[in-house]
């Protein structure tokens, strides 16, 4: 990897770096004064591609960059940060985004946990009201956008008392027709991914990949609590606990909402963002399968499936043994 950018920079005789903000596997995010547009803030997302790949692959990664950098730009909606420009800096490109104030939710579920408490549901409640509007506007975008890495610290809560989801790090744009396609290689955080995003970027990814980290994401606010990785819950249905057997003052409705979104097959999930929604906020009621059965520690319903259902798992359980073989080759 390329060395970190100096405080001081000026890229493409605009943007002057302040300092690094962020770091991942493929760049670094860094705070910077736009000179333009005197006092503006920004945030520069670098990507830094693998130089290792065929000269026409790199090539070819490139233009998607571009490409992808275009259909972000063009979006607005109060709860994602705007992207206002995109360039390349020798092999280098970035996205320049709104920079967004304020804690991020990891830090808020930190400070409650320090201080042996629990967000209020409420709060919660309402932050996943605006996520879910967010979410809701890109999904239906032409062509659809999956952001694939929801999680408590791409949620930044501003002074105003917006949240707005950041990091379009690993977003995908679902060409029509085709496979799925990303601005950057990556898979997303262990503890809010589902099973299906890890067999690469040549697996078909949904809306529904994002309603899984949504819902890991609120399981992990409600309970100050990571919850268990999908891997490890296909082997072991149990090693999630309940969110009500961490946190007791979860309204069940809530809890069952959240359930129904961890679901590990993607068509036993909510079938779109506002679904889901309702089902937090108490409009619908999540599938009666997901009543945890305390005194047996048990979902009594998941052991009845339609065919389609049964159909459908060994699908999926023939995919991820495909995928096994792959990694262990």
């Amino acid at each position: 990897m390329s060395p970190v950018l100096n405080n001081g920079e000026t890229l493409r005789e605009r943007y002057v770096v302040r300092e690094q903000i962020g770091q991942g596997g493929t760049g670094n995010i860094y705070l910077a004064d736009d000179t333009r547009l005197q006092g503006r803030l920004c945030a520069l997302k670098e990507v830094e591609h693998n130089q290792a790949l065929p000269n026409e692959a790199l090539t070819q990664a490139r233009e998607q960059f571009f490409r992808e950098a275009s259909v972000l730009a063009r979006l607005d909606h109060p709860n994602l940060p705007k992207v206002s420009d995109y360039f390349s800096v020798g092999l280098r490109d970035y996205l320049v985004m709104d920079y967004v104030p304020g804690k991020d939710l990891r830090q808020l579920m930190q400070e409650a946990r320090r201080s042996n408490t629990f967000l209020a549901e409420s709060d919660v409640l309402g932050w996943a009201a605006q996520i879910a509007d967010a979410l809701n506007y890109l999904h239906h975008q032409e062509p659809p956008i999956i952001h694939r890495d929801i999680k408590p610290s791409n949620i930044k809560f501003t002074p105003s008392g917006l949240v707005k989801l950041v990091d379009f790090g690993l977003v995908k744009v679902m060409a029509p027709g085709e496979v799925t396609i990303t601005v950057i290689q990556g898979q997303g955080t262990a503890l809010y991914t589902p099973l299906e995003q890890y067999g690469g970027d040549d697996t078909h990814t949904d809306a529904r990949a994002d309603i899984f980290s949504f819902g890991a994401t609120l399981y992990h606010l409600l309970t100050n609590e990571p919850p268990a990785e999908a891997r490890k819950r296909f082997l072991n249905s149990r090693s999630l606990t309940p969110p009500i057997d961490i946190n007791p003052h979860l309204s069940p409705s809530v809890e069952k909402a959240i359930l129904w979104a961890m679901s590990l097959h993607p068509d036993d999930r909510p079938a779109d963002v506002n679904t889901f929604r309702d089902a937090l906020l108490g409009k619908i009621e999540a599938p009666a399968q997901f009543q945890i059965d305390r005194y047996n520690y048990a979902m009594p319903a998941f052991s009845i499936f339609s065919p389609e259902q049964i159909a459908g798992y060994i699908a999926f359980g023939l995919f991820l043994v495909g995928l096994i073989v792959t990694v262990l080759r």
